[in-house]
């Protein structure tokens, strides 16, 4: 798959979600205290993502 989400352990010991395409890493989120905190980011974008319109503030 090009495509995943991974959840890891920063350096301070937080569990933090990456997402990846190819191997590159294209969005990073914040910390989080628990794993299951970061699962539910997780299935956040996965649900909230697919009409999530952009805004162009530059």
């Amino acid at each position: 798959m090009a495509h995943k989400f991974e959840i890891y352990k920063d350096k301070a010991g937080e569990f933090r979600v990456r997402f990846k395409y190819n191997s590159e890493t294209m969005v990073s989120s914040e910390g989080y205290s628990s794993k299951a905190s970061a699962q539910a980011c997780i299935d956040s974008i996965k649900k909230n993502a697919p009409g999530a319109e952009t805004d162009d503030n530059s």
